[in-house]
């Protein structure tokens, strides 16, 4: 499964050429050119990275990143801009962002920032988290390897287990993971998660995810 990211930028040739050149590199992403139609976007379904534009219409990205994160989504952010006050920047940090790149930009230097931002999100020195002395998990390409074999896991078995890893040792509500590891014209379902779950135990041992009464699932790190 390829990482998504969500790009908000105005300039639509810029966009297109940011497009092109991500998923020539293995990521999937939806795209926005103003606040309205990002914000409905990013109610409705998960992405592993943000790219946010600053300056854009209705909002600027800014605003639109303070709300967001507001509202306890967590996803990493990334703000490419034309501004190069330190205020600006400091700005930018402020209402929750995990880097920027300046305008005009090489889009090796874009990846290779992209790459870093999801590297720390998850809390890895590399793309490979280590789970335990048996088990590893690849963030960029959804891969779960046991006693170095590669396990096959549905893709949503594989986005709930990249959203525990980011959420280690956190109580996360049904809802919370509802809106992350379903799309938003899928219709959540109790049973389907307690399968995932299931499945997920099944390889990384029963004490590594706990049920938590009435309100969701802890991952639970070493």
């Amino acid at each position: 499964m390829k990482p998504k990211i969500f790009l908000l930028e105005d300039d639509i040739e810029l966009s297109n050429t940011v497009v092109q050149f991500l998923s020539a590199n293995n990521f999937e992403v939806v795209q926005s050119f103003d606040a309205q139609d990002a914000i409905e976007k990013l109610y409705e379904e998960h992405f592993d990275l943000l790219l946010l534009d600053v300056k854009v219409p209705i909002k600027n990205g800014i605003e639109l990143l303070k709300e967001i994160r507001q509202d306890g989504n967590e996803t990493p952010a990334i703000f490419i801009t034309s501004l190069h006050g330190v205020d600006d920047v400091t700005s930018g940090f402020e209402a929750g962002c995990d880097d920027y790149i300046r305008k005009p930009f090489a889009l090796k230097e874009l990846l290779a920032r992209i790459e870093a931002v999801i590297k720390r999100h998850y809390k890895s020195i590399d793309k490979i988290v280590r789970i335990d002395d048996r088990s590893s998990f690849d963030t960029l390409n959804f891969i779960l390897k046991v006693d170095g074999n590669r396990v096959s896991l549905k893709p949503k078995e594989a986005k709930l287990l990249a959203f525990f890893l980011q959420n280690q040792n956190k109580p996360l509500t049904k809802e919370e993971i509802f809106n992350n590891i379903w799309d938003y014209n899928e219709t959540p379902n109790e049973g389907s998660l307690r399968t995932f779950v299931k499945v997920l135990r099944k390889y990384l041992g029963k004490n590594r995810i706990e049920t938590i009464k009435d309100v969701g699932y802890r991952y639970v790190s070493e």
